[in-house]
């Protein structure tokens, strides 16, 4: 059964996505094709200006589709500034559109006319349409170079629309042809405008922070009207409101802000109108809450509703717990109590000088109507018309039919998994000699058996895990892993990796990896691998069996050390079976190595991490202890942490280690800025690049070493790297341990705990951990550090999100989210890190050519 979970847990995740109701949109994982060349959006729903011929209609410009004469080709050659062409799509309702892809007309290589540049239009209801332009302004969008090849464009900002219209832009008169595609996802907030004050500018230390809706698509008077903007566009201001996401932007850009001086009432007031009448249960304010530029969030919401005409005379309150010790940006939650509403009127009090809001987003169930906005496709399409006055009613039939549905789908997937589950089993007994090779590939897989997994499952205090509501994540919304999602005992077998290890039966027995390793393929260290329980649930490191054959047979060469020496300073960690103490050693000088150098005089005291083994501690994990000693011992290396001492003659069993005075280099960098204006303004003390790389080249030279005796670190992070004089690093293996960074780890039901955001696809997906896996975490690490360790990798998803895209590394379908380049960092050096997160491990570089790289690239 255990293992009939771990395999299973992806499709656990997938049935919760299932069965929550969200309604936030992240864009970048909000990316599904709509149906241009899958065939969902219908012939009649694709329309154009014009066409040459019946064979070149509109519904024949489906992306990579050749039906037809192989595209939509409009009437006449298209003109220089003509806008009267045009392929329009009706996607029969509102969905947040992020990317668009374009082909030319290919039809078999007899086609040569493609569009070189377009511009899109949008509509949300049929009548008024809008220029798309991006966030610089700009409306024309490149297109194809070549009649074939499909040229994918992301929307910046991204797009809330029911029509869209691709309109061919060229230079000179010339005959052009489309075929499109639009990528994104239902928009469930059924949102359709926000009515709010014009955003102001604020003037900080001279500069000028405009706090302005760049992205409306409304019109803009004294007020915003009829339109959506950076309040729905999916992306959460950062929590220092003078930087952005987005690069070459003016400051406050994320922002939408308002001084109180400006409101005599005390309030800003925003309306929002719906595409239909809905169930509200709550609506989430992104906001600022910077309070030393005297910025906070709201300190009270007063919401009105209406559902049909008239506005409710009784509105909701909410005041939300001022936070004056937490400068971070937050949602705010405010429950709705279910009110039915087709418009939402609210009122948010200034708690300080400044309010600054950057999304703003409503959940409502999705009851059914007899009469919406957006009627389901019958015959002649219609559309609203001016005088129109739907109405809305709640249909009781309607709503007793889904919830019957609804149950009956529920039933046929318990089915299903049932099903899965007893054919796995069967599988398993009429294959056991393939399972057994396929187990011995993966032994290093995932275990949520605290026993037999590495990590420790009582590293962090469960109450430290965030609840829903006080999640950082930007979105809670869980995507699944789509319709191509396969068991993972079948993806197993078709991956690259195990092609030459794993066996169906009646197979001619393929090579050995022993064999393999001979022909040149690099063979990492992933069988056989000895598990040591670090005492603190640090990581230590995953030993080959055969190395660690060699090593039991020798004595431990570390001498033993007076306790009386030491003195503690502070606890560091802690895990279910040790703890991690900073302290102060005497003496230390005399049991050091001949090739350990240290630079003290003869009576100062040196920092140590002393790592104790509890007293209540069991015999496994004392003999855990002692080869983790014996381990520790072995390694030898400027750039690894090395053992100085012991203390195993009596109890409590201590190790002593070497501990860097600048402490780990997530908090080093943390409180380090980049050299340049920022920093003077701030007076903030800097790290050169030169020197980054520096400290970068220096991990690589520790995981080389590391790589080169097999071992596997599996915890590869800047909290793993100790800092010393003049920015030299080590890598260690306790920031596990430490509560600081409880939030970096992810909780299986409570049990074993995953550095998800530092580990590759196959070690969540398939619990393989490699020298290759380490690669992928170095490449995480080597972001952190060019980005000061200022946000958490991938701190715009949820650790499920994080999760679902390394589904998307494993089907390479090109939706995989990459962590952006740092705005400090060459594109030679993004290019490494893109090099380490690559799907196949056998293109990842080695640690080797790794630190080549990285010296090569020191100015």
């Amino acid at each position: 059964m255990k293992h009939l979970w771990k395999t299973y847990f992806p499709l656990l995740i997938l049935l919760y996505s299932l069965g929550a109701v969200r309604s936030q949109v992240n864009p970048g994982v909000c990316r599904s094709p709509l149906g241009m060349a899958g065939g969902q959006i219908p012939d009649e729903d694709i329309s154009a200006s014009s066409q040459w011929s019946d064979s070149t209609a509109a519904k024949y410009g489906r992306l990579d589709c050749e039906e037809g004469d192989g595209a939509w080709c409009p009437e006449i050659a298209v003109e220089p500034d003509s806008v009267k062409e045009f392929l329009q799509i009706d996607l029969r309702s509102l969905h947040f559109i992020t990317l668009v892809g374009t082909q030319g007309r290919h039809a078999g290589g007899i086609g040569n006319e493609f569009a070189q540049m377009y511009k899109i239009k949008y509509s949300r209801d049929g009548s008024r349409w809008i220029s798309w332009r991006n966030r610089q302004g700009k409306q024309v969008i490149e297109g194809n170079r070549n009649a074939y090849d499909t040229v994918l464009k992301d929307l910046e900002p991204p797009i809330i629309a029911r029509f869209v219209r691709f309109m061919p832009v060229i230079d000179h008169s010339m005959n052009v042809c489309m075929r499109v595609e639009l990528y994104g996802c239902e928009w469930l907030d059924g949102l359709v405008s926000y009515n709010a004050p014009l955003g102001q500018q604020m003037v900080l230390h001279g500069q000028h922070i405009h706090l302005n809706d760049s992205v409306y698509d409304g019109a803009v008077g004294y007020s915003m009207t009829e339109g959506l903007g950076q309040l729905t566009d999916g992306m959460c201001g950062l929590d220092d409101f003078t930087l952005s996401h987005v690069y070459n932007v003016w400051p406050g850009y994320d922002y939408v802000g308002w001084t109180n001086d400006s409101f005599p009432n005390g309030y800003v007031e925003i309306m929002f109108e719906f595409d239909r009448t809905r169930n509200f249960t709550t609506m989430k304010v992104h906001c600022n809450n910077m309070f030393s530029r005297r910025v906070k969030t709201f300190q009270k919401v007063t919401c009105y509703f209406r559902s049909e005409l008239d506005w409710e005379p009784v509105p909701v309150s909410f005041s939300p717990v001022m936070d004056d010790g937490n400068p971070s940006a937050r949602f705010v939650t405010v429950s709705l109590h279910n009110h039915m509403a087709s418009a939402i009127k609210c009122q948010y009090y200034f708690a300080d000088i400044w309010m600054m809001f950057s999304e703003i987003t409503f959940q409502s169930d999705t009851a059914m109507y007899n009469t919406t906005l957006f009627p389901p496709k019958t015959g002649t399409p219609t559309s609203p018309q001016p005088g129109d006055n739907p109405t809305h009613k709640v249909d009781d039939s309607n709503t007793r039919i889904l919830i019957g549905c609804l149950v009956a789908i529920i039933f046929i997937l318990v089915a299903i998994i049932v099903i899965i589950l007893w054919r796995q089993v069967w599988q398993k007994m009429l294959e056991k000699a393939s399972r057994r090779m396929l187990d011995d590939e993966l032994t290093a897989r995932l275990s949520i058996q605290s026993e037999t997994f590495t990590y420790n499952n009582n590293t962090t205090n469960p109450s430290s895990v965030p609840s829903d509501q006080e999640s950082n994540s930007t979105y809670e919304r869980i995507f699944p892993l789509g319709p191509d999602y396969q068991e993972p005992s079948r993806l197993i077998r078709k991956l690259p990796e195990f092609s030459q290890t794993s066996e169906e039966p009646g197979d001619t027995p393929s090579k050995s990896p022993q064999a393999s390793s001979q022909e040149g393929v690099p063979h990492y260290a992933e069988a056989d691998i000895v598990n040591l329980q670090g005492v603190t649930g640090g990581n230590t490191y995953a030993v080959p069996a055969l190395t660690m054959d060699l090593l039991s047979g020798k004595d431990v060469a570390v001498e033993e050390f007076p306790r009386k020496l030491l003195t503690f300073k502070e606890k560091l960690g802690e895990g279910q079976f040790g703890e991690v103490h900073l302290c102060e050693a005497e003496g230390m000088q005399d049991f050091m190595d001949e090739d350990f150098s240290f630079d003290l005089s003869e009576n100062q005291t040196v920092l140590v991490a002393v790592k104790m083994l509890r007293a209540d501690a069991n015999k496994n994990a004392r003999n855990d202890f002692l080869k983790e000693i014996k381990i520790m011992s072995r390694l030898k290396d400027p750039n690894i942490i090395r053992l100085l001492a012991v203390c195993i003659c009596t109890d409590p069993l201590c190790m002593i280690t070497e501990y860097m005075e600048n402490g780990d280099l997530n908090q080093f960098l943390s409180r380090h800025e980049p050299e340049g204006q920022i920093a003077l303004l701030s007076n903030a003390p800097t790290v050169s690049y030169s020197n980054l790389i520096y400290m970068a080249t220096q991990i690589a030279s520790g995981m080389k070493y590391l790589s080169s005796l097999n071992f596997v670190h599996r915890d590869l992070a800047t909290r793993n790297c100790l800092v010393g004089k003049n920015y030299t690093i080590k890598i260690a293996d306790f920031g596990m341990s430490r509560n600081l960074y409880s939030g970096d780890y992810y909780r299986i039901q409570g049990r074993a705990v995953l550095p998800i955001r530092w580990m590759s696809w196959e070690s969540i997906l398939l619990g393989k951990f490699t020298t290759a896996s380490d690669v992928w975490a170095f490449g995480v690490t080597l972001w952190e550090t060019l980005t000061f360790c200022k946000e958490q990798p991938y701190s715009q998803l949820s650790d499920e999100q994080v999760i679902e895209n390394t589904g998307e590394f494993f089907r390479d379908q090109r939706r995989q989210i990459y962590l952006p380049q740092p705005p400090m960092c060459p594109d030679s050096i993004y290019k490494l890190m893109l090099r380490c997160w690559h799907r196949n491990t056998k293109e990842r570089p080695s640690f080797l050519e790794i630190h080549r790289t990285l010296l090569e690239c020191q100015p």
